[in-house]
């Protein structure tokens, strides 16, 4: 993806990522985990500010540092890099709330064209995962890299 993104601190597995949110709050650490599930290939995607007390992430707070657009570019970026190592994962996502879950899903319609040359994106509907399509009121969201 071709949109502006912070430098991201990649663990020794790229299954962990850290970056820093820079904005009207000043810098803000972020965490990005991808964390095994009892799926075979299937990881959660864990986002958001990096609780500098215990070192987790803290997906309810709200940053408001006025970069959203620049945090979920960085956060995509990362999926390139896990995906290069994990090419047969299928990344499961949804936000913390339905606020959350609405600001992905408004990120993943404005990048569909970009998002969809590398990567099957899916929707949850209730129990039923279908193609993304815009304007379409997800509850969770599913990325898998495409066969080359």
């Amino acid at each position: 993806m071709k949109m502006d993104k912070y430098p991201v601190i990649i663990g020794e597995t790229s299954m962990v990522f850290e970056c820093v949110s820079e904005g009207i709050r000043g810098s803000i650490p972020k965490l990005i985990i991808y964390s095994e599930t009892h799926l075979h290939n299937f990881y959660n995607l864990g986002f958001g500010d990096k609780d500098e007390t215990t070192g987790q992430i803290d997906d309810e707070v709200v940053t408001n540092n006025g970069d959203s657009e620049k945090v979920l570019a960085t956060v995509a970026s990362t999926l390139y890099i896990f995906m290069d190592k994990f090419p047969h994962a299928m990344v499961f996502a949804t936000g913390s709330t339905k606020a959350r879950t609405r600001l992905y899903r408004i990120g993943i319609s404005n990048n569909l064209a970009e998002i969809q040359k590398d990567f099957d994106v899916y929707g949850l509907v209730g129990d039923s995962w279908q193609p993304f399509q815009k304007q379409i009121e997800f509850d969770a969201f599913l990325v898998i890299k495409k066969k080359k």
